[in-house]
């Protein structure tokens, strides 16, 4: 594994198929490109192309690259682990390292780059009567920090599990959406703005201090905020 040069500003590739979206940024010589699309059930015919796409318009080959970051969930199981292999794949045959990062804190980091908020309620449809969320604050840095744990939750039992934090507060993912009862916690009216994760959101995030945060391709993981999997809840099941 190759030491980094700096703490910020280091060439990244980055790909998240975590959710709904299709997305991938890179930044390599202090410029920046990426693509981004809806594209529900077809993540894994499109995220290699889009991977090619941003190499290309960077005129960059990926082992000039210091390092892969990936959206490691919470969100769809299945696109959760198709951004991953894809990295592995990619990290692998460039001998490069790769960094997790929680599609929620994306989101809150894109609140706080498009509209420059520095509290933020994330909230995304969990399926199953549920969801995942965690409120971030930004740090020092411009750095949204989760203060409480990414859980996930029956939306009738989000209020009090916010009880301590002064509320309301930006909100963001397709949480507000599917579950109207939370939208006494958000201070932005309507549909949010930001529904999905961005790879560009990312990119902010899992640049600061990649090297102590990274791993070796093969210990790339998925975050399951959801302890208790689809299969346990079918009939039968526990």
């Amino acid at each position: 594994m190759r030491t980094l040069k700096r703490f910020f500003d280091v060439n990244f590739l980055a790909i998240d198929a975590s959710t709904e979206a299709c997305s991938v940024a890179i930044t390599f010589n202090d410029k920046q490109f990426s693509e981004y699309e809806l594209c529900p059930q077809s993540h894994s015919l499109r995220l290699l192309p889009m991977v090619d796409s941003v190499l290309k318009q960077a005129n960059c080959k990926l082992a000039e690259l210091d390092g892969i970051i990936f959206g490691q969930g919470p969100g769809s199981f299945t696109g959760v682990r198709i951004g991953i292999g894809v990295t592995q794949g990619l990290a692998f045959s460039a001998e490069l390292a790769a960094r997790g990062v929680s599609t929620l804190q994306a989101m809150a980091q894109q609140a706080y780059i498009e509209k420059g908020e520095k509290r933020v309620i994330a909230a995304i449809d969990a399926r199953m009567s549920e969801v995942y969320t965690c409120y971030f604050e930004a740090d020092e840095h411009g750095i949204m920090q989760p203060k409480t744990e990414e859980t996930v939750l029956k939306p009738e039992l989000v209020n009090q599990y916010y009880k301590d934090i002064s509320l309301p507060a930006y909100g963001v993912g397709t949480g507000w959406d599917a579950y109207t009862e939370l939208a006494e916690l958000k201070s932005n009216s309507g549909s949010p703005e930001i529904l999905f994760p961005t790879a560009e959101a990312m990119l902010a995030i899992g640049k600061v201090d990649f090297a102590n945060h990274s791993v070796d391709a093969e210990h790339a993981q998925p975050k399951y905020v959801r302890d208790t999997v689809s299969w346990k809840k079918l009939p039968g099941r526990e």
